[in-house]
């Protein structure tokens, strides 16, 4: 039996470690760091915002148009990495913080100071090579804070002057918002703007206006551009996730940003709580479970899934029921959104989901069912595909389909019927019914786009066919 003392003590406890745990990250937020730019801030891209297959790890600052704005390293720490490439972050800089566990990054730079500049040139002559990826040692490269440690770029995969700066967890090298610690420095009173929305019936599970399909709505707005109720009844049955498309404004901004808070309630009980403050680079492609993969894949449409699929991992969210809306009662049901930006503006929005029983289509028996957390396969005569565990994000009834062809050396291949999302390699092979080639690297697997366009994927020939890495299924080859 546990007594009363023990009890106080064991209250008196835990509050001291949430106190603690409170403190702690007030500290962490709190910390100063002083601005990379001494030039009033305005930003192209938050953090979180919405990519092709990633969430943007930090914030894009605008240099005014131009290159050269001299940039500042934000903490005493040293340079612990250096990197130049043709593409990603071109010139780079890696400061570690180590009295706050920290580390910067600093993109597209166009040069380097030039303690830091004569570092590498040395070290492209003895390695011979303009690229290069330095790991530094504390000792290496001190600065303090404040120093100039570059000039802004438009260097690798840049499309226009700026600045693309990080805060990580040096430890992990998870990125974090840096709006935690700046968010003072950006002018923002504008809420976010809704723009649709959207209704997913689970596969085998539920209805919604007498379909399997999604169904997705764009949103007229009124006058004062608030979004005004859906332009149709939306009927569903069974187990319904929905969705919605969305962006974030800033004041004095033409640019459009990422949501960070989103919060779903049905009938003012909160399912789903989400807020993008800090992933691992290893898990940014699951972007393409949190978002609609088939409608960015088909119409460059970002719409946000508010319910978790079974193989999403992002540590982004607080659900109940992993946001699926259970609708089994002839009754409306109250649908409302809470969308947050990270200054405190609040977009709310309403709709009803009228619950009516309609039959949710099973479909026909599935002779390729692919489970999420398994190894899968699907192997005939003339082709193979491997999807090793852990890339498929829910489970799926694969659907196969072969034409024959005299244009290719192999049949066409169709990969499923639907765009879906693979977070690591498949391996696919295809057999060559024409082998005449002596040189048989010319060979190559070509995918056939919708609108009839060729892109090469390349491959390597084996056993009479070629095999090639793919990341998606829904394509043509």
């Amino acid at each position: 039996m546990i007594s009363h003392k023990t009890m106080i003590n064991k209250n008196k406890y835990s509050y001291f470690l949430i106190l603690l745990l409170l403190t702690a990250q007030t500290h962490l937020f709190a910390q100063d760091y002083r601005s990379p730019l001494d030039i009033p801030h305005a930003l192209s891209a938050n953090f979180g915002e919405l990519r092709a297959n990633h969430f943007h790890s930090g914030l894009d600052f605008k240099t005014q148009q131009v290159i050269n704005k001299p940039i500042y390293a934000i903490e005493a720490g040293h340079i612990s990495r250096i990197s130049i490439s043709a593409g990603g972050y071109g010139l780079a800089l890696y400061i570690d913080h180590p009295t706050t566990g920290h580390t910067s990054v600093y993109g597209h730079l166009d040069s380097f100071s030039k303690k830091i500049a004569d570092y590498v040139a040395q070290k492209q002559y003895e390695q011979e090579t303009y690229v290069i990826r330095l790991d530094l040692e504390p000792h290496e490269i001190p600065v303090s804070k404040g120093e100039q440690i570059a000039l802004s770029g438009n260097t690798g995969s840049s499309g226009g002057p700026h600045l693309h700066f990080e805060i990580r967890d040096t430890h992990t090298q998870d990125p974090i918002d840096p709006l935690n610690f700046y968010a003072k420095t950006v002018a923002d009173t504008q809420a976010p703007d809704l723009r649709g929305i959207a209704v997913y019936p689970i596969q085998w599970q539920g209805s919604v206006n007498k379909s399997t399909e999604p169904l997705r709505i764009t949103l007229s707005k009124d006058q004062q551009g608030r979004p005004l109720p859906p332009n149709q009844t939306i009927t569903a049955w069974g187990d319904i996730g929905v969705g919605y498309k969305a962006y974030d404004r800033m004041n004095g901004q033409h640019n459009i940003y990422g949501v960070k808070h989103t919060r779903l309630y049905v009938d003012d009980q909160l399912i789903y709580n989400s807020t993008v403050n800090r992933f691992s680079f290893a898990d940014t492609r699951m972007l393409n479970t949190h978002t609609d993969y088939e409608d960015w894949r088909l119409r460059r449409s970002f719409y946000t899934k508010t319910f978790v699929e079974p193989g999403n991992r992002l540590p982004l969210y607080a659900t109940t029921n992993k946001g699926i809306i259970t609708i089994n009662q002839e009754r409306n049901y109250n649908i409302r959104y809470e969308l947050e930006d990270h200054h405190g503006n609040v977009t709310r929005y309403a709709f009803v989901e009228k619950g009516e029983q309609q039959d949710i289509n099973y479909g026909e028996l599935c002779n390729s069912f692919m489970p999420w957390s398994l190894h899968n396969s699907f192997v005939n005569s003339d082709f193979s595909l491997h999807i090793p565990s852990g890339n498929l994000y829910n489970s799926i009834c694969y659907n196969h389909d072969v034409k024959p062809s005299t244009d290719y050396y192999s049949n066409i291949y169709t990969v499923h019927n639907h765009p879906v999302p693979l977070h690591n390699h498949a391996k696919m092979w295809l057999q060559l019914h024409t082998d005449t080639l002596e040189n048989r690297q010319q060979y190559g697997i070509v995918t056939i786009a919708r609108n009839g366009r060729i892109s090469w994927l390349g491959g390597s020939y084996k056993n009479g066919g070629l095999e090639a890495s793919i990341r998606e299924l829904g394509n043509t080859y």
